[in-house]
């Protein structure tokens, strides 16, 4: 269950994160975000709806903490993936992003087997060396792209522990409530830059339905993270949702014709290896 939820929820994400990045590369990252979390939002309520629930002012207030990190942490990674320096933003971002939900996993009180603790340690190796790429930016650049994500890895680990304090009967209302409080926040920063003078670009019509297939991915991720979560399995899975920068790479072979390294082989061997060890634990 854990490893189905887990690579699930890395196919959303990386294919996401795949689609906003190339969209991101062609016109403004908050042009894209203002697409993909109008989408997602849309989509969440019909998620919300389907699902019975007794939601509390707590629920909706954690969901929507947990979205406005979210959306700060997919626009620094947006803005990490357009700048070129896949190689330095996705790995971190994946590492970090992992490491805060285990953290409070184990505080909380999870206790998987030595088996499941070898594979989760393999699946965070796994995402650092599936992310690795040639950087050949300056210096001044890479440290700034180190900065970038760590942050976003930050936000996107501290999002899902949010996620983690809503209670299972809320349903999937605190992924409503995280899409709003998205686009809020957007919307919010695209005002700002607009009254500071600084143009805002939002995609043509051919990637404005990129983008907005990008919001529903992201959606579904979330749903799936939550779900997780709520089988106190979220030591296990977001190690394995860390995975997501191997579906970018793939992705990225496939559609754009990149290569890939021998360390991304290596980390999708890895990758596997953690996969098994997760499951036979």
């Amino acid at each position: 269950m854990a490893v189905l939820l887990g690579v699930m929820v890395a196919a959303s994400f990386g294919s996401g994160d795949f689609l906003g990045g190339r969209t991101s590369a062609r016109s403004s990252t908050p042009g894209v975000l203002v697409i993909v979390q109008v989408t997602a939002m849309l989509a969440a309520i019909g998620v919300a709806l389907v699902v019975s629930a007794d939601v509390s002012t707590s629920d909706l207030s954690n969901g929507a903490v947990a979205g406005a990190l979210n959306v700060v942490a997919l626009g620094l990674l947006y803005l990490g993936l357009a700048t070129g320096r896949m190689g330095v933003v996705a790995p971190i971002t994946a590492v970090v992003a992992s490491i805060v939900p285990v953290t409070y996993g184990l505080v909380q009180g999870e206790r998987p087997s030595n088996l499941v603790y070898a594979g989760v340690v393999m699946s965070v190796l796994a995402g650092a060396l599936i992310g690795v790429t040639r950087d050949e930016h300056t210096s001044a650049g890479t440290n700034r792209a180190v900065l970038i994500a760590l942050a976003a890895g930050a936000c996107f680990g501290s999002s899902f522990v949010f996620y983690a304090r809503t209670s299972p009967e809320s349903g999937m209302w605190p992924i409503f409530s995280a899409r709003v409080a998205s686009v809020a926040l957007v919307v919010v920063f695209v005002i700002v830059l607009r009254i500071t003078g600084r143009g805002v670009a939002f995609p043509a019509r051919r990637d404005r339905f990129v983008a907005m297939a990008g919001g529903i991915l992201d959606v579904a991720g979330s749903t799936l993270i939550l779900i997780a979560i709520r089988e106190d399995l979220i030591v296990t899975v977001t190690p394995v949702a860390a995975l997501a920068p191997g579906v970018t790479v793939l992705l990225a072979w496939l559609f754009l014709h990149e290569r890939i390294s021998r360390i991304q082989f290596g980390g999708l061997a890895v990758a596997l290896t953690g996969l098994v060890l997760i499951a036979a634990g």
